[in-house]
């Protein structure tokens, strides 16, 4: 098995965040080993069969610093194309296939909106962003945000009645997606919970606006590296596993089978980089992510958020974090546990009441996207609560 270690030393307001986030066996973490083998084995069922969930899925999880699962099962790459005449997969010779591995980056997604949300909160903490502030201080040229005094607590919550997305794939170049977006006003009542994209885009713009640098830049100075999660970044990423064949009429522009690059068009469009998705990960990089905010916002020597802001952050209803959501965290929901889903096929739930986290990434678009479907997602967060539980 690959290296899960992470160094770190003393530091942090509990004392599991000065521990080495570290391999170990389930009774080290507190946890039954009989429903942890039923998690693992749940891994391989989702990449087998003949329409698995996806062709390949990794799954982290753990309680304190012990990481209890760490389990990869079929394919980072399986399929050249897709056949829309067959409905089926064009299988790559095997020995073409990569397979996959703990250690192998997805594209998270919208898993991204997590990064975007504690880069936000940082500034919030620092001062330098309001909570209640309206949008249209911090960009008065977005003049529907500003008109409708969206503000940027609205933002983080998916309150600010802005739809879900808008096609700036479609724009000939950026000045025209800029204005799209500048000109974009909320559809439906503010306060209104309506999950959106738009709420992420638009809060990038604020944060490289009151900071003087770009997302990218931020989420790296201020999160992945701080925490030494080296393996985390905006595309591209060449060994990342693959996502779709992606053309019309399931996708809504005609890219072709894509790795490495973003699979989601708005962020291709804006050029990788997005509020909302374009970042790529491996699960034990964001099990380190799920480990700080666990601890208070430390790991090891180095604090992303204070104790305080991490609260702010993960209390219902979570801003950019879901919380206590059983369709994707099956049993784990209840107490305040939070997480976030991405189209891609990736998840991550971490629960404060019981300190333990679960990372499953897979690439279940590949080689197309179909409807969703996060029973796996939910019976693996399953298996976890009752570890918990049977220990």
């Amino acid at each position: 098995m690959p290296s899960l270690e992470h160094t770190c030393g003393v530091g942090g307001r509990r004392q599991l965040s000065a521990s080495r986030l570290r391999a170990g066996p389930p009774e080290r973490a507190g946890l039954d080993p009989a429903e942890l083998e039923h998690l693992a084995g749940e891994v391989h069922t989702l990449t087998t069969g003949a329409r698995p969930w996806a062709a390949g899925a990794v799954v982290v999880a753990g309680r304190g610093p012990v990481i209890a699962v760490a389990e990869a099962a079929g394919w980072a790459v399986r399929h050249a194309g897709y056949d829309p005449e067959t409905d089926t997969g064009v299988e790559l010779p095997p020995a073409d296939r990569i397979p996959a591995t703990v250690d192998t980056p997805f594209d998270l997604a919208s898993l991204t909106k997590l990064f975007t949300a504690v880069a936000a909160v940082q500034q919030i903490e620092r001062g330098t962003l309001g909570m209640d502030a309206r949008v249209g201080a911090y960009l008065p040229e977005f003049t529907a945000a500003a008109e409708h005094d969206v503000t940027v607590r609205q933002l983080l919550t998916h309150t600010s009645g802005l739809r879900p997305e808008l096609p700036l794939y479609d724009c000939p170049d950026d000045t025209a997606r800029l204005a799209l977006l500048r000109a974009e006003a909320p559809t439906a009542e503010p306060g209104t919970y309506r999950y959106s994209d738009l709420n992420m885009l638009l809060l990038q713009y604020v944060l490289e606006r009151i900071t003087g640098r770009p997302l990218d830049v931020l989420i790296e100075d201020g999160i992945t590296r701080p925490l030494g999660m080296t393996s985390t970044a905006f595309g591209p990423c060449p060994g990342a596993a693959a996502t779709e064949d992606q053309r019309p009429p399931w996708a809504k522009a005609d890219r072709g089978m894509l790795r490495g690059v973003v699979h989601d068009e708005n962020a291709w469009a804006l050029g990788g980089v997005a509020g909302h998705a374009g970042l790529f990960s491996t699960a034990p990089d964001l099990a380190v992510f799920c480990r700080a905010l666990l601890a208070g916002g430390a790991y090891g020597p180095a604090r992303v958020l204070g104790p305080d802001f991490v609260e702010l952050l993960l209390t219902p209803p979570g801003l950019g974090f879901a919380v206590d959501q059983p369709w994707f965290m099956g049993e784990l929901a209840g107490r305040g546990a939070a997480g976030h889903t991405g189209f891609t096929g990736t998840s991550l739930v971490l629960d404060p009441a019981t300190d333990t986290f679960l990372v499953l990434l897979a690439n279940t678009v590949h080689p197309r996207r179909r409807p969703p479907d996060s029973r796996p997602r939910a019976a693996t967060a399953t298996h976890l609560a009752r570890a918990v539980r049977g220990a």
